[in-house]
């Protein structure tokens, strides 16, 4: 009994590192695809800010959904994100006021500042689409983050397209892209 026990155990552990490595694979093949193209809206995910700044992070996100919708491929740019305690500001504020001074048209401009994750932010995203007549995106976020976030869109009934920051400084940090890496794969196992 006790050999099946040891037997059953490791086939447990190899099992969860084999799902572990293939999904960790999938997160970053997700996330090296490039899928921009015309759709109702670019959505650009939250990230930190401070004080009413975009952290580098951010603004990379930022720059990047702005160059997309100044293609004129999109109806909206879609700022999302919302506050963490003791903050000034939303995420969202900072990415809509940004977006303003790269010259965006404020009245293009869709927000959604109460989310306190992905989910809570596409959540609210899907309905202000719903809304707008609106079936389908292109989200725009760093590479680790695009498959969670493509699959919540996929569950909200939201048609949505993955293009990931080219030049976020946390892919260009090895500690970076391994923490966020695990981040992801908890985030998938919710």
């Amino acid at each position: 009994m006790r050999r099946a026990l040891i037997r059953l155990a490791a086939a447990t552990v190899v099992g969860f590192v084999c799902v572990g490595a293939y999904s960790a694979f999938r997160i970053w093949q997700q996330g090296l695809q490039d899928e921009r193209r015309p759709a109702g809206a670019v959505v650009v995910l939250g990230a930190a800010q401070y004080d009413g700044r975009p952290s580098p992070i951010f603004q990379s996100r930022l720059q990047h959904a702005v160059d997309l919708f100044k293609t004129g491929d999109y109806r909206f740019l879609f700022v999302t994100g919302g506050k963490q305690p003791g903050d000034r500001t939303t995420e969202a504020a900072v990415a809509r006021q940004f977006a303003i001074d790269q010259g965006v048209p404020a009245n293009q401009i869709l927000m959604e500042d109460h989310g306190r994750n992905t989910l809570e932010s596409l959540d609210a995203v899907q309905a202000t689409l719903a809304a707008e007549s609106i079936h389908d995106a292109v989200f725009v976020s760093d590479r680790s983050h695009m498959l969670r976030v493509l699959r919540i869109a996929s569950d909200l009934g939201i048609t949505g397209y993955g293009s990931p920051t080219p030049d976020s400084p946390g892919d260009s940090d090895p500690l970076h892209v391994v923490e966020a890496t695990l981040h992801e794969l908890g985030g998938l196992a919710v």
